[in-house]
């Protein structure tokens, strides 16, 4: 890649061009590698910039898709033994220790992951913030460890086949294509959060309802 192009970039976006042009493809890899780990590294400006790093013939559109999904894989992995590590006990004593938390509410997100954890995983690998999150129910719950790398890596190829596609195919216009992904991101987070607020809402009130019961009675 040229130094004009790396001149013309700062912050995040610099510091990954010149991570790939340094290392390539696994300098691709190990920049989503991070992503997964640390989410506050947005997959949305890494990926278009494997593609724009493609375009230029750092590596081929291939090369970068290949190496990013294997970068999340391993990402994915590491998040999914940690909570393999943490277990379902200390996630739950972890969990009830937070407010309006109680016991039943840890067997329910259990027994859902038992009956949609697949599709959880899956799914997963395609939305903001949850790319990384979906791995620690994962490993808390002993889901099989080939069907997990199986569904984590087909929803990674999906995820960066996309990014990688739209960057190499924008060229140095790679950067439109974050504004369009942020709309993105906030529909997600306001979804989770209209999901939080309603459940706090019904906590509390149900609460309030059980306590003047008592009270009455």
């Amino acid at each position: 890649m040229s130094s004009e192009h790396i001149a013309e970039l700062d912050g995040l976006a610099g510091w990954t061009v010149g991570l790939m042009e340094r290392l390539g493809g696994p300098g691709a890899g190990l920049a989503i590698f991070l992503e997964n780990v640390f989410p506050p590294l947005p997959s949305e400006v890494i990926l278009p910039m494997a593609g724009f790093a493609a375009q230029l013939g750092v590596f081929s559109v291939w090369g970068a898709i290949l190496w990013t999904t294997l970068g999340s894989v391993l990402g994915a992995w590491l998040i999914y033994l940690l909570g393999a590590r943490l277990g379902h006990d200390r996630m739950c004593a972890l969990a009830t220790k937070l407010p309006l938390i109680d016991t039943e509410d840890i067997d329910k997100a259990s027994d859902w992951f038992a009956r949609h954890g697949t599709k959880g995983v899956f799914f997963g690998r395609m939305l903001p913030f949850f790319r990384s999150f979906i791995s620690v129910p994962a490993g808390v719950e002993r889901m099989n460890f080939g069907v997990f790398t199986l569904l984590t890596t087909l929803g990674s190829l999906i995820w960066n086949s996309v990014f990688v596609g739209l960057g190499y195919a924008l060229g140095a216009n790679w950067h439109y294509v974050e504004p369009y992904s942020a709309i993105f991101q906030y529909v997600v987070f306001a979804i989770v959060g209209v999901l939080v607020a309603r459940f706090v809402f019904v906590r509390l009130r149900n609460r309030r309802l059980q306590s003047q019961s008592a009270d009455g009675g």
